[in-house]
């Protein structure tokens, strides 16, 4: 599930950057929270879902 979030939120981070006119940095949000769960996924040692 979360590697889904990563991907769909990567996604949506480039197509900011490409059009420069994405809701007011909205996937840069999603992009930091996406970073977050995972560094997070990574120190608690769970294994995936």
């Amino acid at each position: 599930m979360i590697d889904v979030l990563v991907i769909v939120s990567l996604l949506l981070w480039l197509l900011g950057q490409i059009t420069s006119t994405t809701l007011d940095g909205l996937t840069h949000v999603l992009l930091v929270i996406a970073v977050v769960l995972v560094l997070m996924r990574l120190i608690s040692g769970r294994p995936p879902v």
